[in-house]
């Protein structure tokens, strides 16, 4: 992987939410920060039931997180993460091969747009104490699904990340992986093997300081 901080000045603003619950937050942010991608972090908390009208003057949804480039806005995880893969093709944001970043791609798309079960009954919640809640089959089916998905990429790329090395498709399911671990959704060795990798990473340790120290309770996303 290059070193793209030096072949390429960023202008990047990273509008995010709340670090113990902004799940969608979280995504381009340790993707940004695993590819070593600067940019500037704007946190606006989302202390209120709809959001935060503080939210208007840079985001089009009313939603984060929000991407300022220059004159350019970027809005939703995804689209944010594939941007910067666009702008910094040498970070490493995507497998090299065609076929695997096809794949990666695939599952990214899944977990932007399903789990909605899991995403629902078990928020983000890096202060929670961690302990078991009762789910559904719903839940579970999401579980399973998620763990197979792991399993498949590790089993092919041996580790430690789904692709081997990180890419966005682990910046897509790194809040599930703190949802593993905050409701103990999961005895399988490979969500702990998995896990341990993402954890263990510098900018998640970062965020998740940063997390367990903010002073706001959304009660909507508590369990």
């Amino acid at each position: 992987m290059g070193n793209p901080e030096e072949e390429t000045l960023s202008d990047f603003q990273l509008f995010i939410g709340n670090k113990n619950y902004s799940s969608w937050s979280f995504r381009p942010w340790i993707g940004l920060k695993q590819a070593g991608i600067p940019f500037t972090e704007e946190l606006v908390p989302f202390d209120f039931k709809n959001g935060n009208p503080a939210f208007r003057p840079f985001s089009p949804t009313m939603k984060v997180p929000v991407l300022k480039d220059g004159s350019l806005t970027v809005w939703e995880s995804l689209a944010i993460l594939e941007y910067a893969a666009d702008v910094f093709p040498d970070a490493g944001l995507w497998p090299g091969d065609v076929g695997l970043r096809a794949h990666a791609r695939a599952i990214s798309a899944e977990m932007h747009a399903g789990f909605t079960a899991l995403r629902s009954a078990c928020p983000m919640n890096m202060r929670r104490e961690p302990g078991r809640i009762g789910i559904d089959g719903k839940v579970q089916a999401d579980i399973d699904r998620i763990v197979a998905i792991w399993r498949e990429c590790l089993d092919r790329s041996g580790g430690p990340f789904l692709f081997g090395g990180f890419t966005i498709a682990d910046a897509m399911f790194a809040p599930v992986v703190s949802r593993f671990a905050t409701y103990l959704l999961s005895d399988d060795p490979t969500v702990a093997t998995y896990s341990a990798a993402m954890m263990s990473l510098p900018a998640w340790i970062e965020w998740q300081e940063a997390a367990v120290q903010e002073p706001w309770t959304v009660e909507e996303e508590e369990v």
